[in-house]
């Protein structure tokens, strides 16, 4: 901070604080705690009501912006990054985790290792977005044809459940057995021997579609249908 006075001193300051602890910059003065001001006006020795005169916007602060991440090691997010952290997600926590918001969490996790300021939110929503769909698309892309055959029939069977006249044949259950899909949807019930060999047919029944790709979504499949999801 040599060279450095009065509101130009405690904004580098404070920028610099925040960064190292949060791993970007903070998006104005309303992200400060007055008393985290105060201490870090304290170290350097300029009046916290000196910090009302720095700007936000324009080439100082940005000037600043660039000796921190010069000084730590960081640098913006670039296209290429944006795209290289796309396909690691998609590759190592899409493909597994569905829920935006915790893939988000792995994509800050990952800028912070990589040393890649944050992207603002927008972009990083929209990095998130991709992945999940680069995820499904890998996905589906290894279902077989077959396999896809067979999940359009159980479905179309399960779509003509409640046209099916008792006694009318069902879907490979039996003339007055339930369609197969409306079966592993059912609760499982209490505990019991029945109960038990009735899961295992569901599960039997997830894994006749096909080969996954993921040993364990016959699982999660099965797990969700059985909550009645």
């Amino acid at each position: 901070m040599s060279g450095k006075r009065g509101a130009t001193r405690l904004g580098f300051a404070v920028l610099l604080k925040f960064y190292t602890q949060y791993g970007r910059f903070p998006r104005g003065r309303f992200e400060l705690p007055g008393e985290a001001v105060e201490f870090v006006a304290r170290q350097v020795q300029v009046p916290a009501a000196e910090l009302d005169a720095y700007e936000w916007t324009g080439r100082t602060v940005e000037y600043h912006r660039a000796q921190i991440r010069g000084h730590l090691g960081f640098r913006e997010c670039s296209v290429a990054d944006a795209d290289k952290l796309t396909g690691w997600l998609a590759e190592h926590v899409a493909c597994k985790e569905r829920r935006p918001e915790q893939v988000r969490v792995e994509l800050l996790a990952r800028c912070r290792t990589e040393s890649i300021e944050p992207p603002t939110p927008g972009r990083c929503d929209r990095i998130v977005g991709a992945a999940l769909r680069t995820a499904e698309e890998t996905l589906t892309a290894r279902i077989s044809v077959e396999s896809i055959e067979r999940i359009v029939a159980l479905a179309a069977g399960a779509d003509q459940e409640d046209d099916t006249v008792p006694g009318e044949a069902g879907t490979g259950e039996g003339e007055d057995g339930p369609p197969v899909l409306g079966k592993i949807k059912e609760a499982p019930g209490n505990v019991s021997l029945e109960t038990m060999l009735t899961e295992i047919d569901k599960l039997l029944a997830v894994r006749a579609l096909g080969p996954h790709p993921h040993t364990r979504s016959s699982t999660l499949v099965l797990r969700g249908a059985g909550s009645g999801a």
